[in-house]
């Protein structure tokens, strides 16, 4: 019984430690936007790691959902409603729903542990010591960046996402399906509100912040060399992941019940 308890106590120890390293992690981050025109190289950087070079990858996927959906709900409802409300449930779950939450999934497989394997190998190959013995600041010149970087690419990723996904389910409506443009437009129309993509955007600019920050606090907390940079990136995508998933339901309960 007590090497349970000892167990259970050392296991929360633990827990609480991270949360409060977080914390000061992110309350660092948030301080350290102050010298945004100092770390300006780094944070273009970011932008054109996190957003361009996300674009093929976010594009290709994104086209193929965009077409399984329509897919799926011209199935689903042909007995039941009229077919051009396939473009209407194509848009709403794609804006409200797929867009921003499996693209961030995607995007924290890429660009997550990217971070994380990124900042442990300069971790333990002691660079961030180095960097602090230059008296620059790692939260400032690693962490700051990546996260200012997913919170304004990811919404921009997401916004490419939605429209090649829409644009997949409306060519393969109209060459499968035999569904005409005009029908596939009427029901986009129908169900259409700009609160929705306010919504989505809302998600993905949490889920960005989320991805960047778990990679970069994650990196910075590496130990034991190789093994311990794989590890980093491994609990950088779970744990994304999971917040991820965790978050979507109370942004989404939230925004849609006001």
């Amino acid at each position: 019984m007590m090497a349970l308890f000892k167990f259970i106590g050392k296991r929360a120890y633990g827990f609480l430690g991270h949360l409060y390293r977080m914390w000061t992690y992110a309350l660092a981050s948030v301080l350290e936007v102050r010298n945004v025109y100092f770390y300006r190289r780094q944070i273009v950087e970011q932008f054109y790691w996190i957003g361009v070079e996300t674009i093929p990858l976010v594009c290709l996927i994104s086209v193929f959902t965009g077409m399984a959906i329509s897919i799926q709900t011209a199935y689903q409802i042909s007995d039941y409603v009229p077919r051009y409300m396939v473009g209407s449930i194509v848009v709403k779950s794609t804006v409200l729903e797929l867009a921003p939450t499996m693209m961030s999934l995607v995007i924290a497989g890429r660009v997550g542990a990217g971070i994380a394997s990124e900042i442990g190998t300069m971790k333990v190959s002691e660079q961030v010591d180095a960097l602090q013995s230059m008296a620059v600041d790692p939260v400032g010149y690693l962490m700051m960046p990546r996260v200012l970087g997913g919170l304004i690419m990811v919404p921009v990723l997401v916004i490419f996402s939605e429209v090649v996904s829409i644009g997949g389910g409306f060519a393969i409506a109209i060459i499968k399906m035999g569904l005409s443009p005009t029908d596939f437009i009427k029901g986009m129309r129908l169900d259409f509100y700009i609160y929705d993509v306010f919504v989505g955007l809302v998600k993905a600019m949490a889920y960005g912040g989320l991805i960047t920050f778990m990679g970069s606090y994650m990196g910075l907390e590496t130990k034991g060399g190789a093994a311990g940079v794989g590890e980093a990136a491994t609990s950088s995508v779970v744990i994304s992941s999971a917040l991820i998933l965790i978050s979507d339901y109370f942004i989404t309960h939230t925004l849609l019940n006001i």
